[in-house]
């Protein structure tokens, strides 16, 4: 009987019908992937954790939740339609969420705890609001007017924000508001990180409070030297003039200094950057007892970084390690000072992978923390007592991500203890005592699942299990849901590529299916990754296509070598690895090579016109989103990082390196799109290829989107882009006449 009841139960929980995916349902409220959460916290006091979701109406517009370590009760802490019922967003704002990739949201995008743990600051739309965690339903506004970038201070005696390119504080004793810089604007920026800090240097913030309340450390810049690029940005009703002060490779960069000012009396001095002005400040740090800042500053050819201190209280200097390359120097957010003892953790890759080094307060090194052929991906959490650093890492596997323990004293360098347990990727997000840790995780086969756990891996409970189960809305699409496959080729230097592939529905192994390729290709990105997945994959692998990824020479999360692979010569070894995953593709007995077709966006637009240039007898057709077409348009720290210099040091790079030499070998049916008020990668980029295709002749389709930036983020245009993706692969590579095309590739090869 109880087997019986076992088998009606499991059966009751199998959909009668299983339903395919369609782009109106993957781009539907309520979100498939389920309720996902982001920005996951542990209160101070360790009572809490708190995430964003969500709504079930709205997936992109986001409330702040919380589970209760105490009662174990989940509940909505801040609903964001309360604080503000209807958005209205700065410039500013907008610009700001278009760096930060979150410019289809809306609602909560940010929280910050106090010390205690007893409030939460909450910014929306340029308002600001103070939350009692014990009275959530009586928020407290203390700032509005465009307010951006809020932090409550270390201690919790203040509140810090911009407004109008000037940093202010709320003094929480006396409710009192004091603005501290008064020469912010026109082009003089203070305590914000210019653009291609926030666009490429991971800059989300341009002050620092030091641990005890007592200075803020601040970025004022002046971008008066950087060209003022017109852009015309078209929208469905008007036209905008734009005026974007964009430094393009080879342009004059912002002019930056470091101040520190006193918040109790606005008493300002200047830190000495030295004689070059034509440097990056990358970021500042405190020591635990504020005694000295650390600042880092990198060269304009990246070739060289800096950790400079500076004593608090007589402003003299002192470099305590440089990092060199001839290459790049890699940027990180890793530094970490102990508060235990005089010392800071620095990650560096002079190894060739990304390692951690423990170092003194006057640069000297102790010993290496972690080493070994593998990398950190990044500092979680320092545990002091138990003398333990936990980090990211792809130390198991490339196409994962776990979370690791390892010894500050440097005794388990290469063989750190793992902490996370399921294959697949983990993003973990600790407490400040490193005791507990939530993890969010997901694989190829699991929707993201949110946990907490013990430092030593051990459940503590559920935040969202997130189970496929009748009453999740990918439940009746579940049974379609088509595997990940992963594997490995060879580039032609004999580096080790990796790949995903899912075979379409109803897979057999003697017919032939048309592919879809879908490649980003550039620097600081990884596309193969055991996690869960893009819809729009599962829904062109239910539509009959073979859908493939594969990691070129350049990408991230590997060694050195690898990444190097590209310096210089932007576009030629990532082409030629997709090349060679194309031809792989061409020997399988499931593929047709005559129905391969490609897409890309940014500088996965850019792979795709060079790859079409030069491999349109392999290629049946290609979309092209927002593509860089010539990287003498794009921004400084990007493009002179990976060219190795300015279009005027090294013009036959620069003109090597954009789609103009081979453009003519374009044959293969191309899809062209891009938003008319991109101020990433300019329109100029496409509207220079479109004249290039003109002039010479060749045909091609085009699609722009009326006040869209790069992401083309609005959820109709999202809708739209995607369908017209799907209908151009329908037509030109699912239905393509191979027969009709094989004459024309004979005519083509009897004529050379």
């Amino acid at each position: 009987m109880r087997l019986i009841l076992a088998l009606l139960a499991a059966l009751s929980c199998v959909p009668a019908s299983a339903e395919r995916l369609t782009l109106d349902r993957i781009h539907a409220d309520p979100a498939l992937s389920g309720p996902g959460v982001r920005a996951l916290k542990v209160s101070p006091d360790g009572a809490r954790v708190t995430f964003l979701r969500g709504r079930p109406d709205n997936q992109f517009q986001l409330d702040l939740w919380e589970y209760n370590m105490h009662d174990k009760s989940v509940r909505r802490l801040v609903d964001s339609k309360v604080l503000v019922p209807n958005e209205t967003l700065s410039a500013e704002e907008k610009a700001i969420r278009e760096r930060n990739r979150t410019a289809s949201l809306s609602g909560i995008l940010s929280y910050s705890w106090s010390p205690d743990g007893k409030q939460l600051l909450v910014p929306i739309a340029g308002d600001l609001f103070l939350i009692d965690v014990a009275k959530p339903d009586q928020p407290r506004k203390v700032a509005s007017g465009a307010v951006i970038d809020p932090k409550i201070s270390p201690k919790g005696r203040y509140v810090s924000f911009v407004r109008k390119q000037n940093l202010y504080v709320i003094d929480l004793t006396t409710g009192q508001e004091k603005q501290l810089t008064t020469d912010g604007a026109g082009t003089i920026h203070n305590a914000e990180a210019e653009f291609v800090a926030q666009e490429e240097m991971d800059q989300r913030s341009g002050y620092y409070w030091a641990p005890d309340d007592s200075a803020i450390a601040y970025k004022r810049y002046d971008e008066a030297p950087v060209p003022v690029v017109k852009r015309f940005e078209i929208f469905a009703d008007r036209t905008d003039v734009t005026e974007q002060r964009y430094p393009a490779a080879g342009d004059p960069n912002v002019l930056v200094d470091l101040l520190i000012v006193n918040p109790a009396t606005g008493a300002t001095r200047k830190v000495d950057l030295g004689p070059n002005k034509d440097v990056y400040l990358v970021r500042a740090d405190w020591s635990h007892d504020a005694s000295r800042l650390v600042y880092q500053i990198e060269a304009r050819d990246q070739k060289r970084l800096d950790l400079v201190a500076v004593d608090a209280q007589t402003l003299a200097q002192k470099i305590l390690l440089s990092e060199t390359s001839k290459t790049w120097v890699q940027l990180n957010n890793d530094i970490r000072f102990l508060k235990d003892r005089p010392a800071f953790i620095w990650a560096s890759e002079r190894s060739g992978w990304k390692h951690l080094y423990l170092y003194d307060l006057d640069g000297k090194l102790l010993n290496p923390i972690s080493s070994g052929n593998w990398g950190i991906d990044g500092v979680e959490a320092v545990d002091e007592k138990s003398g333990l650093v936990y980090v990211g890492s792809n130390r198991d596997s490339i196409v994962e991500k776990q979370t690791y323990a390892l010894k500050l004293d440097g005794s388990t360098a290469d063989k750190p203890a793992r902490v996370t347990k399921a294959a697949g990727w983990h993003d973990t997000s600790f407490a400040q005592s490193g005791t507990i840790f939530v993890d969010s995780f997901s694989n190829s086969e699991t929707p993201p699942q949110s946990a907490i756990y013990q430092a030593d891996g051990t459940m503590v409970a559920w935040l969202e299990k997130n189970e496929i189960n009748a009453q999740h809305p990918y439940f009746k699409y579940k049974p379609d849901h088509l595997k990940t496959e992963f594997g490995t080729i060879k580039a032609k230097d004999g580096q080790t590529l990796y790949y995903s592939i899912i075979k379409p529905a109803g897979f057999n192994p003697k017919k032939k299916y048309p592919v879809f390729v879908n490649h980003y290709g550039g620097p600081h990105s990884q596309f193969v990754s055991n996690k869960w997945g893009s819809l729009f994959h599962q829904y062109m692998a239910q539509q009959g296509y073979v859908v493939f990824r594969i990691d070129n020479r350049g990408s991230y999360r590997r060694e050195r070598m690898f990444e190097d692979a590209l310096y210089g010569q932007l576009g030629k070894v990532e082409v030629e690895d997709q090349l060679t995953g194309i031809d792989w593709l061409g020997k399988q007995s499931f593929v047709d090579p005559k129905r391969i077709g490609i897409f890309g966006w940014s500088y996965g637009g850019f792979m795709t016109i060079r790859e079409l240039s030069v491999g349109s007898d392999k290629i049946a057709a290609g979309v092209s989103v927002a593509p860089v077409t010539d990287w003498a348009l794009y921004d400084t720290h990007y493009t002179e990082q990976f060219m190795g210099g300015t279009p005027k040091q090294m013009p036959e790079a620069y003109a090597k390196a954009s789609v103009w030499p081979d453009l003519k070998g374009l044959k293969a049916n191309l899809l062209l799109v891009h938003g008319m008020a991109d101020d990433n990668v300019l329109f100029t980029n496409t509207t220079q290829l479109i004249d290039k295709l003109v002039k010479q002749g060749t045909q091609f389709e085009l699609m722009t989107y009326p006040g869209q930036k790069h992401g083309i983020s609005a959820r109709a245009d999202q809708r739209h882009v995607y369908g017209l993706i799907d209908a151009f692969f329908k037509k030109n590579v699912m239905e393509r006449d191979t027969k009709a095309a094989a004459p024309k590739a004979v005519a083509k090869a009897k004529s050379k």
